[in-house]
């Protein structure tokens, strides 16, 4: 079905733009609700909506709850929550759908928003594009939801998390933690602090306007050179909304989702603990995860880029363990979200089992060398039509052969064409993705 204003993690664009704002919002919460009353969810339960810490996310949050109230639908405020608190509150709450009011990654600017159903599940491509169908033309913002019913997302989550480390396991642990003026700024220190670990708080004091400037799982710079200073343990950078980690070895070298995913599979293969013995991965990650994993008994199995592909497979192949390149990591047994602090938290957990430093675990990947790249256009034209770009990859392709493979996708959340070449040969490799934006730059006249 086809969706204009989803991409692949909800909707997401400028604050004031077409697709976010206070009237469209609005409209939103009315087909929300419209969808729910189809079929969508539970009859009558009521719809939970966390938000990020950005400036827009109070009025966007009215906005929707207006649009739900109009189609009486009672909306419950959760405040500023990290996505995964927002989804695990949809079944704790016994509400028919969660929303969380959240731009991810993206700058201050921006802003957007993605739904989870009554099991916490984000909503698929078919549900989104049945949602989009029943938008009103019109829903003006009412003051009648200016002022929400709360419900307290934030002390259950922490609760649960705490729980994956026994108390007290980080005593004497020294852990850098960048929070990106975020989501997670009071939930990641609390759980860390709360188990013994002294924290060197990064990008801890948001203001609504600093979230992701120049910190965070984008920006992992200053995090990197705060372990090094501070002689830490380890680091963790979350983005925005909290389903992401990206960490940093004792020598400040960073570490994104790739190496986290095969250190948690290659130990869970080694204790025979991987469910399935698989791994899904998208087809971003790098080919030295399918080589690492199938060499320690396992298999990768990939699928599309976006969290919520990973989830719907792992659900369809029985698997425990998946997630993306950027840092997203599930664990189906806690949760059907990303979970940027539980993968923290899980990869400390092997360190502690094999008492191995990051700088070591994560030998355990070698990546084969990758160039990538982003091509802004005015307009996104299907990937089949573009018929000098698709014989480009063609014969790309036919020259690497199985020594690399080569990868050509639209943004789902930006306007950008997206390469992606890997190549046993690292310069083989920048020359093959100078070959395919030079064929795209021709045929679709982007600047």
């Amino acid at each position: 079905m086809t969706r204009q204003y989803f991409g692949t993690d909800g909707i997401r664009g400028p604050y004031g733009g077409p697709a976010v704002n206070e009237a469209f919002f609005a409209r939103l919460g009315v087909a929300a609700a419209r969808w729910l009353r189809s079929g969508g969810g539970p009859e009558n339960a009521r719809v939970v909506i966390g938000r990020d810490t950005r400036f827009s996310g109070p009025a966007l949050e009215a906005a929707l709850a207006s649009g739900l109230h109009r189609e009486r639908r009672q909306a419950v405020s959760l405040g500023v929550v990290p996505a995964p608190a927002t989804a695990r509150a949809v079944t704790a709450e016994q509400a028919a759908l969660g929303a969380m009011i959240t731009a991810s990654h993206n700058p201050a600017a921006d802003n957007g928003i993605k739904f989870f159903d009554a099991r916490g599940v984000k909503l698929s491509d078919e549900e989104e594009g049945r949602l989009e169908q029943l938008l009103p033309a019109d829903a003006p913002v009412s003051a009648d939801a200016a002022v929400l019913p709360t419900a307290d997302a934030l002390t259950p989550y922490i609760t649960a998390v705490q729980a994956l480390l026994p108390r007290g396991s980080l005593r004497g642990w020294c852990i850098a933690l960048d929070t990106a003026n975020g989501a997670t700024s009071l939930t990641s220190p609390a759980v860390l602090q709360s188990l013994g670990a002294e924290v060197i708080a990064l990008g801890n004091a948001p203001d609504g306007h600093n979230i992701n400037a120049g910190i965070g799982s984008e920006h992992p710079e200053p995090l990197a050179h705060r372990v090094r200073t501070a002689g830490a343990r380890l680091g963790i950078a979350h983005d925005g909304d909290g389903d992401r980690c990206v960490l940093c070895d004792e020598t400040g070298a960073v570490l994104d989702g790739d190496e986290i995913l095969t250190i948690l599979a290659l130990h869970a293969l080694a204790r025979g603990t991987l469910r399935k013995k698989i791994l899904v991965a998208t087809v971003q990650s790098n080919l030295g995860v399918d080589a690492a994993v199938r060499a320690a008994g396992g298999c990768v199995v990939r699928t599309p880029v976006g969290d919520r592909y990973v989830s719907e497979r792992m659900r369809t192949e029985g698997a425990a363990l998946g997630g993306e390149s950027s840092g997203h990591v599930i664990f189906a047994d806690f949760s059907s979200a990303g979970d940027g602090l539980v993968a923290a938290l899980k990869v400390i957990e092997v360190m502690q089992a094999t008492g191995k430093p990051l700088s070591e675990l994560r030998r355990g990947l070698r990546k084969f060398p990758q160039a990538t790249a982003n091509l802004c256009v005015r307009e996104k034209r299907p990937l089949e039509e573009l018929t000098r770009l698709r014989a480009a990859v063609a014969a790309l392709e036919a020259e690497i052969g199985p020594h690399g493979r080569v990868l050509v996708r639209w943004s789902g959340t930006e306007p950008k064409l997206r390469f992606l070449v890997e190549n046993e040969n690292e310069a083989a490799a920048r020359r093959g993705v100078e070959r395919l934006l030079s064929a795209a730059r021709d045929e679709l006249m982007a600047s």
